[in-house]
């Protein structure tokens, strides 16, 4: 099975009513650092390694200082620190670029991308749905 058609999944969950889609990118990792979309598809939000790490270390430990001190790295951007929620969800944003929302199921961390000009609710929206897919599927 392929992780990547997930992320098509993920771009279609985040459009309005009249059809535009809030999000353009996304990538899931598992909660153990391990990589579970590829950088093929054309809506991967491509990570280093190095960003998969600190990403799923946050999350593992629930410590989300790293976050509030140094920004969220992915992509080679530095997004600022908006909030976490339940030690589940993650949100940041650089200004006049986009916004991130990275959300935990058991097992995997689902992120998404909205560009600036889009609506990031409709993201955390599209986000949550693919978590709590992987959620209620035990992952």
């Amino acid at each position: 099975m392929s992780w990547d058609s997930y992320l098509e999944n993920l771009v279609a969950q985040s459009g309005d009513a009249s059809g535009q889609r809030h999000c353009s990118k996304g990538f899931i990792i598992g909660i153990d650092g391990g990589q579970w979309t590829t950088d093929a598809s054309d809506k991967a939000f491509i990570i280093s390694p190095d960003e998969i790490s600190n990403i799923a270390d946050c999350f593992k430990s629930k410590d989300f200082t790293p976050f509030m001190a140094n920004g969220v790295h992915i992509g080679g951007t530095k997004y600022q620190f908006l909030r976490e929620e339940d030690g589940k969800i993650v949100l940041a944003k650089k200004k006049n670029f986009g916004a991130i929302c990275l959300q935990a199921s058991k097992t995997a961390l689902v992120g998404g991308f909205c560009p600036e000009g889009m609506q990031a609710g409709n993201l955390n929206k599209a986000v949550a749905v693919i978590a709590e897919y992987l959620e209620s599927l035990g992952m």
